[in-house]
């Protein structure tokens, strides 16, 4: 089968297209190389098996959420709303990244790029709390909030997922748990 192109960006794309209609579970390497047109070894030759593929996802998936959450670092509830928005417009991405179990966790590229966003909690957190106590609890706070309410946003559970708007209803959702953490 010949092939031209970037194959590797290829497979990824198929790979998440597969990963937004059933999950990232419910594919194999092989229908994914029926779906992108090429042999069957290519995803192979490219990842290694499906754990190097969703490894790549995940290594991917956290750099954009990092430039995301990092257009908006100096104000922490904007952070939450981007975090919101980051998971319901790259859900194939979010379904892999906090699903530590399907990739590499150690990979250098997953640990830098999820670094990265983590750090951007972090100093969101340290402007609202006096002690690193605090501010891990603040950190939990918000990420729980913003996480909790993307995965029931995208799983349906929230009957505003029919035909409402996530980011305006993240957005009241997080002012009503996290408000009182807001700056002046």
């Amino acid at each position: 089968m010949y092939h031209h192109g970037n194959l590797r960006r290829e497979i990824l794309e198929a790979a998440l297209a597969a990963t937004e209609e059933s999950g990232p579970a419910n594919w194999s390497l092989r229908e994914l190389s029926r779906r992108a047109g090429v042999s069957h070894t290519a995803p192979v030759h490219h990842f290694g098996d499906k754990t190097g593929l969703l490894t790549a996802i995940a290594a991917e998936g956290f750099a954009l959420f990092a430039d995301e959450l990092e257009a908006v670092v100096d104000d922490f509830f904007e952070v939450g709303v981007a975090y919101i928005r980051f998971a319901v417009s790259h859900r194939a991405y979010f379904e892999v990244m906090f699903r530590p179990e399907l990739y590499r966790t150690e990979d250098p590229e997953v640990v830098a790029a999820r670094e990265r966003a983590r750090q951007i909690l972090l100093a969101g957190s340290r402007g609202l709390a006096p002690t690193p106590q605090q501010q891990r609890a603040v950190t939990l706070a918000a990420w729980s909030t913003a996480h909790g309410f993307a995965s029931l946003w995208l799983s349906g559970a929230l009957t505003e997922s029919a035909d409402g708007d996530a980011e305006t209803v993240g957005r009241q959702a997080l002012e009503a748990a996290l408000g009182h953490l807001r700056r002046g």
